[in-house]
This record gives structure tokens, sequence and C-alpha cells, in this order.
């Protein structure tokens, strides 16, 4: 070849170098234009969970969720999913009843075997599954397996909160979990704002035809709500408990504290009829006919607040926004 030809050649490559340099500048959108799509999201994020850091891949391909805290936030994030815990569902997220999703049964009898055959990039564990994390972990060393429900002893709307923002990181959806957690804010606040700070609440729960009481800060699904919205319980029990059944206090000792509101949740409207504890009746029903309750402000003034059919399934961030939603407008009304 000749020093002219080479040259030439160098000549025109730097040419065409230039031309594609430009050409990728001209054709780019402005910097800083808010509507341009981010590029999809990879690698890994490191988060904290309730055992420590965890690397977990961004978006990952593969994933396994156990904690029902986090079906509807996945579900509105259009995340699919290898497996889920089907005997704790209900029917409340069709799209992962679905027999393309494996089953894994329930917390009491958990078939582990069939999160070891999605072969799961990740594994959202805890909750109801918190006594099978160890075992979870060990059958799956190749998976990132997390834990971050809501822990015992802490706010749980923070918790909550802490959740959507863990999520939010792992599937690239930050501005979407700011969303929800402003949402459940929003709602807080405005419950509060309705609340006249005198009357006298009661929290009670209806399960196998029995009303239960359920502790302030601690009672299952409703005790955190006085806390939030600084609620004057009706009755404080020493020694009260964050069982599922609510406390053994008789229905007479409920009444005798004479609450001005009652906010109940029915602890067997979110299962089947065949699956539902003997004697079982829908909780309106209960308290309507029960003798002790008739005369109690809360329900010759219609002050009753009934939680969700679902929330005893779900008690995600979603349900919390759409009670305190509830209790506003029920605060407001009065």
């Amino acid at each position: 070849m000749s020093l002219r030809t080479t040259r030439t050649s160098a000549a025109a490559a730097l040419a065409l170098g230039a031309t594609l340099l430009f050409s990728a500048c001209s054709t780019g959108a402005p910097a800083g234009d808010s509507e341009t799509e981010a590029p999809a999201a990879s690698g890994t994020v490191t988060i904290t969970d309730n055992h420590g850091e965890v690397e977990v891949p961004v978006n990952p391909k593969t994933v396994v969720a156990l904690d029902n805290h986090v079906f509807s936030t996945l579900d509105a994030w259009d995340v699919e999913l290898a497996a889920a815990p089907k005997g704790i569902m209900g029917t409340v997220w069709p799209k992962y009843l679905d027999e393309s999703v494996a089953d894994i049964g329930s917390h009491r009898e958990p078939n582990l075997e069939t999160i070891v055959a999605a072969q799961p990039d990740l594994i959202i564990a805890g909750y109801r599954f918190g006594d099978s994390y160890d075992e979870i972990k060990k059958q799956n060393p190749d998976a990132a397996v997390i834990d971050i429900a809501p822990r015992e002893g802490e706010d749980l709307m923070s918790e909550l909160k802490r959740e959507s923002d863990i999520l939010g990181q792992i599937f690239d959806k930050k501005n979407e979990a700011k969303e929800l957690n402003d949402k459940l804010d929003a709602a807080i606040a405005d419950a509060k704002e309705a609340y006249n700070g005198t009357d006298t609440v009661m929290a009670v729960n209806t399960s196998g035809g029995k009303i239960g009481y359920l502790a302030p800060g601690v009672g299952r699904s409703v005790g955190p709500v006085f806390g939030a919205l600084d609620l004057v319980p009706a009755l404080e029990v020493e020694g009260a408990t964050s069982d599922h059944q609510g406390d053994d206090i008789s229905v007479e000792a409920i009444a005798a504290s004479n609450p001005q509101w009652i906010i109940a949740l029915d602890r067997d409207a979110a299962f089947a009829p065949e699956d539902r504890e003997e004697g079982s009746l829908p909780a309106a029903e209960l308290i309507a006919g029960s003798e002790a309750l008739k005369n109690v402000p809360a329900v010759t003034e219609g002050n009753l607040i009934y939680l969700d059919a679902n929330f005893y399934l779900t008690e995600d961030i979603q349900a919390y926004t759409a009670l305190f939603t509830d209790i506003k407008d029920a605060f407001a009304a009065a």
C-alpha cells in the first residue's frame, strides 16, 4: 500500500468518526430533559433488611414473594412471581393465583421445595414465613433472600414506608414508592384533622361468632391506628397482647368502657365460608346483635368503622391508606 493511500484511508476514518460523534450528540435529548426514558436498571443494590445488609439484583428476573405486605405493590408494578403462598392469599391478587405461579402453600405447612424449583434471583421472605427464613436461605444459596416485614416494636407506619422504599430500590420504582408513602402520610394527616381529639375509641375483632378486644398500640391490625391518629382509648388493659384473635376481655367489659367509636376487624371475612371458624358471623351482624353493646354510644349513634373484608390478609400500606381515609370520612360525617 502506498503512503498516499494510507493517508487517504486515515483521513476518511477520522471524518467518519467525527460524523458519528456529531450525529450522536445532535440526536440525543437535551440535558436535563425529564421526559427522556431512563435506561433499564441493571446491576445490584445493597439494602438493609431485618437481618443486615443484602446485595440484591435490580429488577431481578425471577422473584418469589412470601410476605403479604408486598403483593399489592408488586402487582401494581407488574412484577411477575414464579411462586407464591396461595394458601394465605385469598382472592385478593388474581394474577398471582394463576396456574403459572407455583403454589408454596401456607406458612403452617409450606412446600419450600417449590421455592428451590423456581430457581429465584430474589426471595422476599419473612412475616408469616418468619420461622422458615433460615431454612429458605440455606436451601437457596444463589438467591438474594430478604426479610423486610414490619419489625416488632417499631412504628408500623414507618415500617410500611420502609418496605416501599426498599422495594422501590430493588425494582427501580423510587418515584412510585415515594407516592405510596406520601399517600399514607396524607391519609393520616387528614384523619387526624377530622378527629375531634376527645371521643373515645374501641378496637375489636370478630371471629367464630365472638367479639374480641384489640389493645391500643399492640392489638392486631387496628392497634397501631391509635398512635398514628392520637386516638383516646376507651379501654386500656395491662398486659395486652398482639394476639391475632384479640385479648380475652369480655364483651361486658368492652361495653362498660362506653366507647363513642368502635373500629372492627372481621378476621373471618377474608376466608371462604368453608374455611371460616364454626359459628362465624359478619362483624356488623355480631355487633348489632350484641345485647351488651346495644346501649353504648358507638352503636346507638352509628359510629362504627369496619375494616375492608380482606384487611387481615393484606395489612399493607395500601390497606392502611384506605383505612385512614375511611376513618377520616366517618369522623367528618359525624
